[in-house]
């Protein structure tokens, strides 16, 4: 490729009007660029994207944040899925429970709530020995108990995405964060939903869990202000 990019930057032999008017001072040449085609294909001068600090280098959280933290979730199994998932994060990072998601698609039939609904003891005995998912009792007997309170609040609302938007009146809350350290653990609305969803029986749902819920189906937009996803955060 080192020979390709020489061959292209070579200069073209010069016009000889061209020559004579670089020695009077009267023209400066150009230097030879690369097509832009090739620029892009070799990585030459490639605009670096500003995204929010916390996504860091991992190609994968990089991935996540660029391509689904804080799109609005309207569909009710991915709702339920996120919602398993940040609950399964308690007192880990994030980037853990990526890194296992796709095991725990496979492992919980789809999050498919009602298949979930139906677990029993063997099945909570195979999931505590599946070492691509997060094997904590607590939990996993957590995940049936909010799958059954899923179905049961799905039923009540016609929805689960009814009833979980109608936190933020079915439309986003567009905050202007600078910065980590005005990124808070937890809101007055995030109280809320967890003190709603503790009463109709939903387990790991406390407001700091909830919150980060709510950050990453877009419930609120707490991209950063100078983030290039930040404007594109639309219903």
């Amino acid at each position: 490729m080192l020979r390709k990019i020489k061959f292209l930057l070579r200069a073209r032999p010069e016009d000889s009007s061209v020559t004579q008017s670089v020695k009077h001072g009267r023209h400066r040449k150009k230097p030879r660029r690369l097509p832009q085609t090739l620029r892009r294909k070799w990585g030459f001068n490639t605009v670096q994207k500003k995204r929010c600090e916390w996504a860091g280098s991992d190609p994968l959280y990089v991935a996540y944040h660029d391509r689904e933290w804080g799109v609005p979730v309207h569909d009710d199994q991915k709702l339920f899925e996120f919602l398993i998932l940040e609950g399964a994060q308690a007192g880990l990072s994030w980037l853990t429970v990526l890194r296992k998601r796709e095991n725990y698609r496979k492992a919980l039939d789809g999050f498919d709530p009602a298949k979930i609904q139906k677990y029993n003891s063997s099945k909570i005995k195979s999931l505590l020995s599946n070492d691509g998912i997060i094997r904590n009792r607590l939990k996993i007997e957590s995940t049936i108990d909010n799958a059954k309170a899923y179905l049961a609040t799905q039923k009540e609302f016609g929805s689960f995405a009814k009833y979980i938007w109608g936190f933020v009146s079915h439309k986003p809350i567009k905050n202007r964060r600078r910065s980590i350290k005005e990124l808070p653990a937890s809101t007055s609305l995030s109280d809320v939903l967890s003190k709603d969803l503790k009463k109709r029986g939903f387990r790991f749902v406390g407001s700091t869990i909830c919150y980060a819920f709510m950050q990453a189906v877009g419930m609120v937009n707490d991209h950063f202000v100078h983030c290039f996803r930040y404007n594109d955060m639309k219903e």
